[in-house]
């Protein structure tokens, strides 16, 4: 028989496991001795900033969580709000960075697979996906390589499991060239009195493994998502979990089975950290032990260490606290489903977490100081410095404008994407990816859910304040636009090292702004995720705090359309002062980051919000304003329905600017004529500028026909990429 000897713990270990030399005293202080190397991989999984969100903590708590429609706020698997007729919507967003950078394909895949399984590990369905993808300067080396695996590795997981996928946003930008950003979204359906959650409750339960063997995949992979990037990257791809979506359908139904018997008494998914943070929490959260007996479980390896078992991060994995009198009816299910299931401990009353291996102790540890005693940073930070403003802009063709628009990967239709992407499969889809929010409908009722996903990162850069409020902001108009009465948001917080005052600065900024929108939009956030230190060589991303919002239409009949028509008048709502500091006109055509962000009036928001969705049967088509102002909400409104457009001013700050708190409106004359009565009466600024029709785009009397715009505008993507 093989003995497996544990390295010694040596400063070298220590640094290697992410754990700095304050830390690895508190843990001496913690256990009273110096620890194993099993033990040493357990503080390591639960203290590094993915598990612990040890430098955000202090700022996560000052967002609004809670609302009236809020059933379950931060801190579960997933967040979840009251859509009536006792039913609920479970719902999450959360990153996949640097494993998708390291192996674009099974990164991606995994991050898709990982937020399904926080959604049906409460009891929901999964109705819906979306994803936030950043990369790269197109003409980058590697970029071309990212989009291909990324975008192949969530349609590959997502379509095999059978989830649509609804919305989402690609953008490109040389602060991503070395840490790609791939932020998954899920959302599933429950009804309200079937939820489950992760607290363990009961001494002398057992504690259950669920679902596939665990491999040495993925050993280390939450330790190395909380770092940075240098020239060894190339040794981290054994850090990238890899997924199997065949697997984690079969997991689904067999765990929504097995919750229908009534033997489940909480369930939580093995995300990060593996077996061991699924086991910590579980306990924690019920304020009880846990003792694991690890040859029982389920491996594809050979002689696989505790340290590798308790680390691995293999994908299709759940662990569950099971009523033992409904064991044998538990095992029937998932012995149908053809997946494991293997009792493989036990619950304790005292606050420990003991972990044995053949009658060998490998950990024995306070419980509770691994999660609720994790290190929590007060980091120092430096407010961002107000920027220069903004120098004169000279003024352009507005159809060279909308042509340098329109053909750059950051504003060319995303078709070639979410084509490879199944956006109708299980039939409820009531609008698919293209232009503004995704809808599904709750099969079986009159109601739809509209779907998000926003933020501007050259906004948060220069002002993360407003950037942050703006990226609530515009996720709330896109849910008002079709319709929808926004309801709440999740938030996927990506930035660079913590660590440096400025990138926490920017973190605390943007939450600041984050937090009063939220507040102001009533949309509060029940659950989310935090991606530091993607940073590659010191240069960091730009700051990117993705803001995934889901708002409830009562009735399909509510969806406002996008059927533009020949003789439609455009409208906007809001005031337009022709804001071009950070806008997308300044970077693509002048290549400049200069100027301020646009400030957001969060009253002004929620009253044209509120004015939108109450005069609905008014409105024939709608869209926010937002990157590339009039000029591409126009175009796209008009390409989508392939009718030309007209609009009355040539002018570029009022074409391009990108003021807030703007929606285009298209509808026929009478419909125009009463919303201009009803605005005024509201003492909102609602004014004509232009007109739907012919096969034209028309700025100001300057022409190009639409056929040739909309080839470019749906070809610019591929003809880069494919």
């Amino acid at each position: 028989m093989c003995i497996m000897t544990e390295p010694a713990i040596t400063q070298d270990l220590i640094s290697s496991h992410g754990i700095n030399a304050d830390e690895y005293q508190r843990i001496l202080d913690i256990i009273g001795r110096e620890p194993s190397f099993t033990e040493l991989g357990i503080f390591s999984a639960m203290w590094n900033e993915h598990c612990s969100y040890k430098s955000s903590k202090k700022w996560l708590r000052t967002l609004p969580t809670t609302g009236p429609q809020v059933i379950c706020g931060p801190g579960e698997n997933a967040g979840i709000v009251d859509i009536g007729d006792g039913q609920a919507l479970v719902f999450k967003m959360e990153s996949h960075n640097h494993p998708s950078y390291i192996e674009p394909y099974q990164g991606a895949a995994t991050g898709v697979g990982g937020i399904l399984r926080d959604v049906f590990t409460m009891g929901a369905r999964p109705i819906a996906a979306m994803n936030s993808l950043s990369f790269g300067s197109p003409d980058h080396r590697k970029t071309r390589q990212l989009v291909h695996g990324v975008v192949s590795g969530v349609g590959g997981y997502g379509n095999c499991f059978g989830v649509p996928t609804v919305g989402g946003e690609v953008r490109f930008d040389t602060a991503y060239d070395g840490n790609c950003l791939v932020n998954a979204f899920a959302a599933g359906l429950a009804d309200t009195d079937k939820i489950f959650y992760s607290a363990a409750s009961g001494v002398g339960m057992p504690v259950v493994y669920l679902g596939a063997k665990t491999g040495r995949d993925g050993v280390g992979g939450a330790t190395m998502a909380s770092a940075e990037f240098d020239d060894t990257i190339e040794d981290k791809r054994p850090t990238v979990q890899v997924g199997d979506p065949f697997t984690e359908k079969r997991l689904m139904e067999a765990t929504l089975e097995l919750m229908a018997t009534g033997a489940v008494v909480s369930i939580q998914d093995m995300g990060a950290a593996g077996l061991t943070c699924s086991a910590v929490e579980m306990g924690d959260k019920g304020n009880l032990g846990v003792r694991l007996d690890l040859e029982k479980v389920p491996t594809r390896e050979h002689a696989m260490t505790a340290y590798e078992m308790m680390l691995s991060e293999s994908q299709e994995r759940m662990l569950m606290v099971l009523r033992p009198e409904l064991e044998a009816q538990a095992k029937a299910v998932f012995d149908k489903w053809d997946l494991d299931f293997a009792i493989v401990g036990e619950t304790i009353a005292e606050d420990r977490f003991v972990i044995m291996h053949n009658g060998e102790l490998k950990a024995d540890l306070p419980l509770k100081a691994l999660s609720g005693n994790a290190p929590e940073y007060d980091r120092p930070w430096i407010e961002t410095p107000a920027v220069t403003p903004l120098s004169d802009v000279p003024g352009i063709d507005p159809i060279d404008g909308l042509h340098a628009l329109v053909s750059s990967p950051n504003y060319a239709s995303k078709a070639w994407v979410y084509e490879q992407y199944d956006t109708m499969v299980m039939g409820d889809s009531a609008r698919t990816p293209g232009l503004g929010s995704g809808i599904v409908r709750i099969h079986g009722t009159d109601k739809a859910i509209a779907f998000t996903s926003d933020v501007t990162p050259r906004y948060v850069k220069a002002n993360p304040y407003e950037g942050g409020k703006q990226a609530v902001a515009e996720a709330y108009r896109n849910l008002c636009a079709v319709g929808a009465l926004p309801l709440a948001t999740t938030d996927n917080l990506n930035f660079g090292n913590p660590e440096k005052p400025e990138i926490m600065g920017q973190f605390v900024g943007a939450l600041k702004g984050i937090g009063e929108a939220v507040s102001a939009l009533d949309m509060p956030i029940v659950s989310g995720n935090v991606s530091l230190y993607n940073e590659t060589d010191g240069a960091g991303i730009l700051p990117t705090p993705t803001i995934g919002a889901v708002g409830l239409l009562t009735h399909t009949d509510q969806i406002i359309g996008k059927e533009v028509r020949e003789g439609h008048v455009a409208l906007v709502l809001g005031a337009t002062k022709g804001h071009l500091g950070q806008s997308a006109l300044l970077l693509e055509v002048f290549g400049r980051r200069d100027g301020d962000a646009p400030h957001v009036d969060l009253a002004l928001e929620k009253a044209h919000g509120t004015f939108i969705r109450e005069n609905r049967e008014l409105i024939k088509a709608c869209t926010d304003l937002s990157d590339g102002g009039l000029a591409l909400a126009a175009f796209e409104l008009a390409e989508e329905a392939g009718v030309g457009v007209i609009l009355d001013s040539s002018d570029t700050q009022v074409l391009f600017g990108e003021d807030q708190a703007r929606y285009l409106i298209a509808c026929n004359f009478d419909q125009a004529e009463a919303l201009m009565v009803l605005a005024q009466n509201a003492g909102l600024h609602l004014e004509a500028v232009g007109k739907f029709g012919g096969d034209q785009v028309n700025f100001g009397g300057v022409k190009a026909p639409l056929a040739e715009m909309s080839a470019t505008y749906r070809g610019a993507f591929e003809k880069t990429f494919a």
